[in-house]
């Protein structure tokens, strides 16, 4: 357990948190939304400092980014919490904890240690929301910097502009949900608000941070044309080389009775995408649409296949057939 940063206290040992856009008012010996942070008579905690609740060596495709060291792994961590309570998450059984916090005890030495035994090029903070373990995220980044080791945010975006501005010079890349262009999804679906998530898009444009945008397509609730496009828009007017992920959804959790994204669905948003501008638009989950083309002379530069990478015909960021310099950081 380790005091929390960004927070205010307020009368009555009650407490304001500032990490993320919730800014829950915490009252003594209750939690936040997230419930990973507790207050404990007028004092800030985070529950999760240092508890691992998972360790895995993934390939940087899986986050997904495919424009940051692509064929590259990622030693990536996780404590349990979130403060989104997606319907449909994948990982609800560590993500919604309500009670009891569990996980391995770990210091961020070891996960530097880990990731360079494990030859990793970067750490990526992902599977539940690395917002609400800030607080190790950001001790571990800073180590992570000075060895050498890039740092990943795999994240839904609702992290306060503070927070993210703290964290920003260690921070080299994210991968941001974009889940909706309708805040009514977000309340109903994420237990949140939409405008946060747009305006850190752009602030972690503005901050230089790499990014890769991801919408996952539930059929029913953000799979009309419109609001793709709105979608599409949105990330061309800050910057149409910044990758636009689509990916498929499965079943899961508390949307068990929704049917998969049809392939089809997943092709329309693709299409879209590229109407609208966007150089690089990705499928995701089906096995389709993973590659990437040259998108001034269209040619294939980089084959994917699962999380590898199967044909690679990039020469130093620059597509061999037309000279275009193909965005990115740690482009081969």
């Amino acid at each position: 357990m380790k005091e929390a940063v960004f927070y205010q206290k307020l009368e009555g040992d009650k407490v304001r948190c500032g990490l993320c856009h919730h800014k829950c008012v915490i009252s003594p010996g209750k939690r936040g939304i997230c419930q990973a942070r507790e207050n404990r008579d007028g004092i800030l905690y985070s529950l999760v400092y240092g508890k691992l609740i998972a360790c895995h060596v993934d390939p940087i495709e899986k986050k997904p980014l495919f424009h940051f060291y692509p064929g590259s792994t990622a030693y990536s961590i996780a404590t349990m919490g979130c403060n989104f309570h997606c319907l449909h998450c994948q990982n609800w059984e560590i993500s919604q904890v309500k009670n009891k916090i569990v996980g391995k005890e770990a210091v961020p030495e070891d996960i530097i240690q880990n990731a360079i035994t494990s030859r990793c090029q970067s750490i990526a903070y992902t599977y539940t929301e690395p917002t609400i373990f800030f607080e190790f995220a950001y001790e571990t980044a800073k180590v992570a910097h000075k060895k050498g080791l890039k740092n990943l945010f795999i994240t839904n975006g609702y992290i306060s502009g503070e927070a993210l501005k703290e964290i920003s010079p260690y921070l080299d890349a994210a991968n941001i949900d974009l889940k909706s262009m309708n805040n009514q999804f977000y309340r109903k679906v994420c237990g949140a608000k939409l405008q946060p998530i747009l305006d850190n898009i752009k602030l972690h444009y503005e901050l230089g941070i790499w990014i890769e945008v991801t919408t996952l397509i539930i059929p029913g609730y953000n799979d009309d044309s419109e609001e793709l496009k709105r979608t599409a828009e949105f990330i061309r007017n800050i910057d149409t080389t910044i990758p636009w992920h689509v990916t498929g959804f499965y079943p899961t959790y508390k949307l068990n009775d929704i049917h998969p994204t049809p392939i089809e669905t997943l092709r329309k948003a693709v299409a879209i995408g590229t109407k609208a501008g966007l150089e690089y638009v990705y499928q995701g989950n089906l096995n389709e649409g993973e590659n990437t083309y040259c998108p001034q002379c269209g040619k294939l530069l980089i084959e994917r296949s699962g999380f590898g990478i199967a044909v690679d015909n990039l020469k130093n960021g620059f597509c061999p057939y037309c000279g275009k310099k193909i965005v990115g950081k740690g482009m081969r």
